[in-house]
């Protein structure tokens, strides 16, 4: 028996030591578990989960500073802790560890050498972690532990589907799939892979595919990769796994419902495990082809299904009077929790990105007004000094905080002088790179800044005025080892240069270039070469006697040292990373800040955000959120954020599809609001330190005009870090869009599982912006079915079969947009419609007059509303056009459409058509 039948089989887990260890028994498991997810409703912000439990604690184990407990020391702020819920279908439960597999032996029908098509269904949590190709998410394989006997491996390297295969059982061949897989918010996805060895063109084809589910249907993704050459697969004795093979990097880790291996393309199936038809507990079955399937210890066929993972913030003792009755009431929070809570703001994307780099030498610059030098992040570089200057004095570089100016009295001019350590080895190039800027024009050259050496030319002077950039070297006596100039312009005057002098040891030449690069703009190149040695830099620093008063006021910062010509260092962290997408910036911030982040949506076609500005790391995330409309929340299944963007929410499938009608679906009360909580009718948005767009809705029932034409002025004004100017108004349409939807909102929707258990595989695949359906509503509510997002969730589980949630709800409505083109979402409705003539309940074909617009046109069935009541129209005939463009006489014609006019008085000689 299962639940509800037998009491509800719950676990409550804490990582010690590594590894997940089960405490149910110190649970009162007689007390609900409460979770919160997810928000309140669309547009809020997404507040912390939050799991409150009870341990029993009267043993002191739960007590961290208390001696005795054998969790002393390894246990205490933000633990992490996690529920689970063991019910519904089963599937193939991966560990995400070495051995985490399912694997049949090989047998002859396993040995396909040509054509192949495999597939796999499944639910992973490190779906997209294998982000470069030095990482492989390895999904299933016949690849073998020993050398020369790899076959073939299906798996996700740098976020691509990837499908590799052996000629000779030792070297491979690798393809990626030309495009991203797009996973769902809940995770689960079928993927699919075919290597056509010989496709007749001298070639072989190797074609990537995805699907909700192994039943399909199959999306083609990306384009197929073709090669030169054909192949074939080495027939190797290695057994066939699903899951971790044996030289993974990234384990994949979740559930897998069900995989499949056909010999040619589309051709016989030799092997198909279906997980999900497995028992609990099942250490072994055979497949519907044939094939027994092991399943080692470590992995399992499970129906465990994680509701919450979260950190235990504070472990607070309580007892009675008695102290016999000792407990700890836990309320862990998830990771929100923790980046909202007194978190610093992140340095500027320059002083984050170039230290990661490995310069020998680097001076941000960014200090404060009271400031006599500058500090290096680098270990073993001493501070810069420069003086007298006017410390954070520029703050018009978005990738920096404030730079300082120098500046020159009537006794003292400004001097810099950075020294550089020795590198290790000998260097055979170098560079130095800085940001400067100047807004005054200076007409006679004036250096820089100047590099010290040990080469043939111990300084390096980078000169510049209105015209030209002079780059003048001397030796060790002073004398001018070279001296050229170069065409410039005021174009490097008034606004940032990021410069770039590189130095290279070619045979006996020393070969030097100078880049410049505006911030945003183009870019500047020249090169020269003289008989030498490059030696290496010692340091960097103003002329001997100080900077010119001519260039007072030029700003200077983020000077870097390489023991190279060429990095990336500034690249894209020089403009903040403007114009990348919401969900890139997420990803990388994430990525470089160490927080695991999912994505669900292509984060290429997201919408393009503004500067990266110096921010919290939260603050920054909700931000490029907002930009993009998506849902920003916490991860169920780990300690980590995922991003929903909003594309994904458009047109989905129906997650949860309930029915008012069957007992259980929807558990009382299911309330309907109609109120203006949510109404904004004038909407602004501006882009920050841009132009704004405006949007106003001026007609119709929740318009700005007053009762009983509309409801009256709701407006709003938002700004948001939006790339260009062009984005404002669109931005400002949709919010409109969203507040001036006129239906009624159903704030939470109530489910009992307990009353109907077939749901709880869909309930626990939900995620906040799924869509969940309510058909047959009673017949006092509006007809047709209730459509909503789930925003976020109250989740109740308590002993013996208590299993409530409570889904914070908002109308689908406005998900459900138009797609070119598209047989069921490429209607455009007319303006205006109206019924000719009246019609009874009964009544299967209606006359309708377009009084505005184009006329009704039929392609598919499609539904209309008609007085509250939806129908369905299955055909579109008998319309009427005509200009009577024409000379008829005793009789008006036929219309443009074939229609035959007649006439219902006099004879026909009475009428004519004279042309119109």
């Amino acid at each position: 028996m299962v639940f509800p039948q037998t009491p509800l089989d719950v676990e409550i887990d804490l990582w010690i030591n590594g590894a997940w260890v089960d405490i149910t028994n110190d649970v009162y498991v007689n007390e609900k578990i409460v979770i919160t997810r997810g928000r309140a409703d669309e547009g809020a912000d997404v507040d912390p989960g939050n799991c409150k439990l009870t341990f029993n604690n009267r043993s002191g184990k739960y007590s961290p500073r208390n001696p005795l407990s054998p969790y002393y020391g390894i246990i205490g702020r933000n633990t992490p802790l996690r529920v689970i819920v063991k019910a519904g279908t089963p599937f193939l439960d991966l560990p995400g560890v070495p051995g985490g597999c399912a694997s049949t032996p090989d047998v002859a029908a396993l040995d396909i050498t040509g054509d192949i098509d495999v597939r796999i269904d499944a639910l992973l949590t490190n779906w997209l972690d294998a982000s470069d190709s030095l990482h492989t998410t390895e999904l299933m394989g016949k690849l073998g532990s020993a050398s020369a006997n790899k076959s073939w491996m299906f798996a996700v390297r740098d976020q691509r589907l990837y499908l590799e295969w052996s000629v000779d059982g030792t070297s491979v061949i690798g393809v990626k799939s030309t495009a991203q897989p797009v996973l769902p918010a809940n995770g689960r996805l079928a993927v699919r892979a075919t290597l056509d060895v010989d496709n007749g063109a001298s070639g072989r084809t190797i074609t990537f595919y995805t699907a909700p589910t192994i039943a399909g249907p199959w999306t083609q993704l990306g384009d197929p990769v073709v090669q030169a050459g054909t192949t074939s697969i080495f027939n190797s004795t290695a057994a066939l796994q699903v899951g971790a093979l044996n030289a993974a990097l990234t384990f994949p880790a979740g559930r897998v419902h069900a995989a499949e291996v056909r010999n040619g393309i589309g051709g016989t199936v030799v092997a198909n495990p279906v997980f999900t038809a497995q028992a609990v507990g099942a250490t072994s079955f055979v497949d519907g082809a044939g094939r027994t399937w092991t399943i080692p210890a470590g992995t399992s066929i499970s129906n465990r299904r994680v509701r919450f993972v979260g950190e235990v913030s504070s472990w607070p003792s309580r007892w009675d009077v008695s102290g016999k009755d000792v407990r700890v009431p836990i309320e862990a929070s998830g990771i929100l929790r923790r980046l909202g809570q007194g978190a610093k703001s992140l340095d500027s994307t320059l002083r984050r990105r170039i230290p990661s780099f490995g310069p020998m030498a680097y001076w941000p610059m960014e200090e404060g007004k009271a400031a006599n030098g500058a500090y290096s992040p680098i270990a073993g570089v001493k501070p810069l000094e420069l003086a007298p200057a006017n410390w954070a004095a520029a703050d018009s570089l978005v990738s920096s905080n404030a730079l300082p100016t120098i500046i020159s009295s009537t006794t003292t001019a400004c001097t810099l002088y950075g020294r550089v350590p020795a590198p290790s080895t000998t260097l055979t190039r170098w560079a130095v790179e800085w940001m400067y800027r100047i807004d005054t024009v200076n007409t006679t050259l004036r250096t820089i800044m100047r590099v010290l050496s040990t080469g043939t030319a111990r300084e390096w002077y980078v000169q510049q005025n209105n015209v030209s950039t002079r780059i003048l070297c001397k030796d060790d006596d002073g004398a001018t080892v070279f001296s050229v100039d170069i065409v410039t312009s005021t174009d490097l005057y008034n606004q940032w240069i990021r410069a770039k002098l590189a130095i290279l040891q070619v045979g006996g030449n020393v070969n030097w270039n100078i880049t410049w690069t505006d911030v945003g703009g183009d870019a500047g190149f020249f090169s020269g070469s003289f008989a030498g040695t490059i030696g290496r830099p010692t340091g960097v620093a103003s002329p001997p006697d100080g900077y010119s008063a001519d260039i007072d006021g030029m700003a200077i910062g983020h000077i870097a040292v390489w023991n190279t010509d060429f990095t990336h260092a500034f690249d894209k962290a020089v403009d903040a990373w403007t114009g990348e997408t919401a969900g890139q910036r997420m990803s990388r911030l994430a990525s470089e800040e160490g927080v695991r982040l999912g994505q669900w949506g292509e984060p290429t076609l997201q919408e393009q955000v503004g500067p990266q500005r110096i921010d919290t790391l939260l603050s920054l995330l909700e931000e490029a959120a907002d930009v993009d409309g998506g849902i920003l929340y916490e991860r169920r299944d780990a300690v980590g954020l995922a991003y929903r963007d909003r594309i994904s929410m458009y047109n989905q499938p129906v997650g949860l599809a309930l029915d008012y009608n069957v007992a259980g679906h929807v558990a009382p009360p299911l309330e309907p609001v109609d109120d203006d909580q949510k109404v904004r009718n004038d909407v602004t948005v501006t882009r920050d330190g841009g132009a704004s767009g405006r949007a106003v809705l001026t007609s119709g029932p929740l318009s700005v005009q007053d009762p009983p034409n509309g409801v009256g002025l709701y407006d709003t004004a938002v700004t948001q870090n939006l790339y260009s100017d062009d984005q404002a108004e669109p931005h400002a349409y949709w919010q409109l869009y969203l507040g001036t939807w006129d239906e009624s909102r159903y704030p939470v929707l109530n489910l009992n599982l307990a009353a109907a258990p077939g749901l709880v595989d869909a309930v626990t695949l939900l995620e906040s912006g799924d869509r969940a359906q309510i058909a047959n509503p009673p017949a006092w509510l509006p007809p047709g079915p209730i459509d909503l997002l789930m925003q976020g969730q109250q989740e109740t589980i308590g002993h013996p079969n208590d299993w409530d949630l409570q889904l914070n709800c908002t109308p689908a409505g406005p998900w459900i947009v138009g797609i070119v083109e598209d047989d069921a979402l490429g209607f455009v409705d007319t303006d205006a419609s109206s019924l000719a003539t009246s019609v009874t309940s009964t009544a299967t074909t209606l006359t309708v007059n377009v009084t505005d617009g184009t006329l009704w046109v039929w392609e598919a069935a499609f539904n209309i509303g008609v007085g509250g009541e939806v129908m369905t129209v299955t055909a579109v005939t008998g319309a009427v056009d005509d200009d009577f463009n024409r000379l008829v006489t005793n009789g008006w014609g036929t219309a443009l459409t074939g229609e035959t006019w007649t006439t219902t008085g006099g004879s026909a000689s009475d009428y004519s058509v004279q042309g119109a």
